[in-house]
């Protein structure tokens, strides 16, 4: 029997993934928060004039939803060059428990791409409302930042999952 070996996507990943898998479930992490604090120059913006993405920050007791996607193993190394490539401004890999929806206890590890504060792209804080004006003036090679920040509160929406930071920025930018 094959082990279960899964991504999660909090940001694009969690409607455009982009890669073969087996199998998508709405999931969470504990412990991290989403947040607009990493620059994109690749994607949202340009050089010089970075959009804004997400990364997760460690925040204890937060829960953050996104989607899971399960990969077969002879898939992996496949999928995880491209997501390499996908996030080479500034994410790194790191595992983490994976809660799946209807779980009450993490019974899957899940490799999950975040921008460490160290990464010559990280933005950092900022108010809300300068994440927006940002983001509103922000565009790169995969489009307007802005339909970034509406995709992704249209797919957090379709999960029923809320997230206090998102929502606020998505009230700003309209």
């Amino acid at each position: 029997m094959d082990r279960e070996i899964w991504i999660f996507g909090y940001g694009s990943l969690v409607w455009r993934p982009a890669f073969t898998f087996k199998r998508r479930h709405p999931a969470y992490v504990v412990g991290w928060a989403r947040r607009f604090w990493q620059g994109s120059t690749d994607h949202r913006g340009i050089p010089g004039a970075p959009g804004r993405v997400v990364t997760l920050v460690e925040e204890p007791g937060h829960r953050c939803w996104g989607m899971a996607y399960e990969v077969a193993p002879k898939d992996l190394d496949e999928v995880l060059a491209a997501l390499d490539l996908r996030e080479q401004g500034g994410y790194a890999r790191l595992d983490l428990p994976l809660y799946l929806a209807g779980d009450e206890h993490p019974t899957r590890t899940a490799t999950v791409y975040i921008a460490t504060a160290d990464n010559p792209a990280y933005l950092g804080p900022a108010p809300v409302s300068d994440i927006a004006r940002q983001v509103l003036a922000s565009h790169g090679p995969s489009g307007p930042n802005i339909e970034y920040v509406l995709r992704l509160a249209e797919a957090l929406a379709a999960m029923e999952a809320e997230d206090e930071h998102v929502n606020e920025l998505l009230r700003l930018v309209r």
